[in-house]
C-alpha cells in the first residue's frame, strides 16, 4: 500500500470513474463504489479529488470506516491518522468516564479494578459489540454461543456479586481471584454492559439472569444449586425472574399465579400467566412468584420452573428490541418438582424482596452510565459538527445543556460510588436496613436524570436524535428506552416514597424546629 501519494496527485482522480478522496490522511479509491454509496453518488462527486474528512464526519460514525478497509489504497505523504479510536482504552473525552478514570483520585479503585474494566471492555468489543446492531435491529433469540462466550470468561458470575457462585467459574476478568472480587467489579461489570448502546440487546445478554439466579444461590437447595446454577454461569442455561402479572406489577401481595399441591405432595400443579418478563422468551428456567395460601404476602412461595410441557412463552412488543426477550408466559397446568421449591412455602415475599436492593443498584449503575455514554456522544457531536461557520459548541446554548447533563450524571455517580462502598462493608442484612431508602432515592434520581439527559440530547443532535441509523443512533435508542429504568425495579414514584418512608423510621423524636 502506497505512502507516497500526494494531495495534488489526489486532485487528479475526480470524476465518476476515476474517484479518490482523502479521510483522515488515507485515499480511498471509490470508483467502483459510487453506484453503491447509499447516500447517492452526487455526494460523492462533490467532493471527488478532495480532503473529505470533515464533511464523512459531519454525515458519518467512524466505525463505518471499518466496514471498507478495501477501499483503502494507500495514504497522503508526511500524513498520520488524527482520529483515533484504540481498542479497549478508556475513552478520553471530557466525563465520558467517571472521574476516577479520567484522572481524579479515590479510595475506591485499586489496579485489580482498572485491569478488570479494560479486560471487560476489550471483550465486550471483541465479542459482543459486532453483533449488537443486527440483534438490536432485527431482535431473535440471541445465539447461546455468546452466552457461553461470557460465561466462559466469567462476566455472567460478575454480574451478580461476591460469593461462592464464583467458584463455579474457570476465571474471572483479568485474573481476578474471587475472594479480591468486590461489589464495585460488580459495578463496572453493569456499567461497561451499558456501553453497548444497544438497549434491547444489551439486556437480552442477561438482564433475567440478573435478577433471576440470586434467589436460587441464596433460598435454594444444595442440590437445586449444584443442578442449576453451574449451568447458568457458564451460559448454557438461561434463567430469568417471573413476578409481574397484567394484574400486579409494583403490588406484589395481589399475585393471581396458582400452584396447588398434588395429592400425593410430590408436586405443585401451577396455572396463570406473567408479562413483562425480560429474558423470558428463550429462558430455560423461570423463577416464578406463585400463590401457595390465601390472600396477602404470606400466601406467596417462589418455585424454581423448568421449561417444560404447558409453559409457553410469546414475544412481547414493546419500544425495546425483541433482542430483549420481553415475553408474556403462561402456566397451563405445569408439573413442578416440590425440590424446586425456594425457601419455605408461604415464604416467598421475604424471597422477593431480598434481591430488590441489589436489582435496584445494578439498574442505577447500567442506567447512568448509559447517560453518561449519551453525553460522550454529544460532546462529540458538538465538537465535529459546524453550524454558521463555526463548531456546534461555539454556542453558549449547547455549553449549558453539556454543563446540565454532566452535572447531573456526575451527581448520580458520586451518590453510586458512597453506596456501593458501604455495601462492601456491609452483610445483605445490613444493606436492607441501611441502604434499602438511599438505593430508592438514588433510583428516583438517576432515571430523572436520564430523562434530561435524553432531552437536552435529543435538542443538541436534532433529527439524527431520532433516527435510527448514523450518527445519531445510541441517542435515538437511549430516547426510546431510557423509560424502562423508570418503571423496572420499582416505579419513581414507589422508590421516591420508599426513601422517605425509610428515612422516617429514623427521624428523631426530639427533633423540633
Amino acid at each position: 500500500m502506497r505512502t507516497d501519494i500526494t494531495l495534488d496527485e489526489v486532485a487528479r482522480h475526480n470524476k465518476a470513474d476515476d474517484l479518490w478522496i482523502v479521510i483522515d490522511s488515507k485515499v480511498y479509491d471509490l470508483s467502483r463504489f459510487i453506484d453503491a454509496h447509499p447516500g447517492g453518488s452526487h455526494v460523492l462527486l462533490e467532493m471527488a479529488g478532495k480532503d473529505a474528512t470533515e464533511e464523512f464526519y459531519s454525515l458519518h460514525r467512524h466505525a463505518i470506516l471499518k466496514k471498507y478497509p478495501k477501499l483503502v489504497i494507500g495514504s497522503v505523504a508526511g500524513q498520520s491518522p488524527k482520529i483515533l479510536q484504540d481498542h479497549g482504552t478508556i475513552s478520553q473525552v471530557p466525563f465520558a468516564e467517571s472521574s476516577f478514570w479520567m484522572g481524579s483520585k479515590s479510595p475506591y479503585y485499586t489496579e485489580s479494578h482498572v485491569a478488570f474494566r479494560k479486560a471487560v471492555r476489550r471483550f465486550i468489543e471483541d465479542e459482543l459489540l459486532p453483533h449488537a446492531q443486527e440483534y438490536e435491529d432485527n431482535g431473535g433469540k440471541i445465539d447461546v454461543s455468546l452466552f457461553q462466550k461470557m460465561g466462559r470468561f466469567g462476566l455472567l458470575a460478575s454480574r451478580i456479586g461476591p460469593g461462592l457462585h464464583l467458584k463455579f467459574v474457570p476465571s474471572l476478568p483479568a485474573g481476578v481471584k474471587p475472594e479480591q472480587f468486590d461489589y464495585f467489579h460488580e459495578q463496572i461489570a453493569h456499567e461497561e454492559m451499558s456501553r453497548l448502546g444497544s438497549p434491547g440487546f444489551a439486556d437480552g445478554l442477561g438482564a433475567g439472569f440478573c435478577i433471576g439466579l440470586p434467589p436460587v444461590l441464596a433460598f435454594g437447595t444444595k442440590d437445586m444449586i449444584q443442578r442449576v446454577v453451574p449451568s447458568v454461569l457458564l451460559g448454557d442455561k438461561r434463567i430469568c425472574l417471573a413476578i409481574t402479572e397484567p394484574y400486579a406489577g409494583s403490588d406484589v401481595a395481589n399475585i393471581r399465579c396458582i400452584a396447588k399441591k398434588t395429592p400425593d405432595g410430590k408436586f405443585y400443579i401451577v396455572n396463570g400467566v406473567k408479562k413483562w418478563i425480560t429474558n423470558g422468551h428463550f429462558s430455560d428456567y423461570f423463577v416464578t412468584a406463585v400463590r401457595t395460601g390465601g390472600a396477602g404476602t404470606s400466601g406467596i412461595s417462589m418455585l424454581l420452573i423448568e421449561r417444560s410441557e404447558g409453559l409457553e412463552t410469546k414475544q412481547m412488543k414493546t419500544s425495546y428490541s425483541a433482542a430483549a426477550g420481553t415475553a408474556y408466559v403462561t402456566y397451563d397446568n405445569v408439573k413442578v418438582p416440590v425440590e424446586n421449591l425456594i425457601g419455605k412455602e408461604g415464604g416467598g415475599f421475604p424471597v422477593i424482596m431480598y434481591n430488590f436492593n441489589h436489582e435496584r443498584w445494578y439498574i442505577i449503575a447500567a442506567m447512568n452510565y448509559a447517560s453518561r455514554m449519551v453525553v460522550e456522544e454529544c460532546f462529540k457531536w458538538a465538537v465535529q459538527r459546524k453550524v454558521f461557520g463555526k463548531p456546534l459548541v461555539e454556542q453558549p446554548v449547547i455549553r449549558f445543556k453539556l454543563a446540565k447533563m454532566v452535572s447531573e450524571v456526575e451527581s448520580v455517580a458520586n451518590w453510586l460510588e458512597n453506596i456501593t462502598y458501604n455495601m462492601t462493608k456491609m452483610t445483605y442484612k445490613e444493606q436492607s436496613m441501611h441502604l434499602a431508602g438511599p438505593i430508592a432515592l438514588l433510583k428516583y434520581r438517576c432515571t430523572r436524570v436520564a430523562h434530561d439527559v435524553s432531552d437536552e440530547a435529543c435538542q443538541i443532535l436534532g433529527g439524527r436524535a431520532i433516527t435510527k441509523t448514523g450518527l445519531g443512533s445510541v441517542v435515538e435508542a437511549f430516547q426510546r428506552t431510557y423509560k424502562y429504568g423508570a418503571i423496572l425495579g420499582g416505579s419513581e414514584e414507589i422508590m421516591a416514597d420508599l426513601g422517605i418512608r425509610m428515612a422516617l423510621k429514623q427521624f428523631p423524636k426530639t427533633a423540633r424546629l
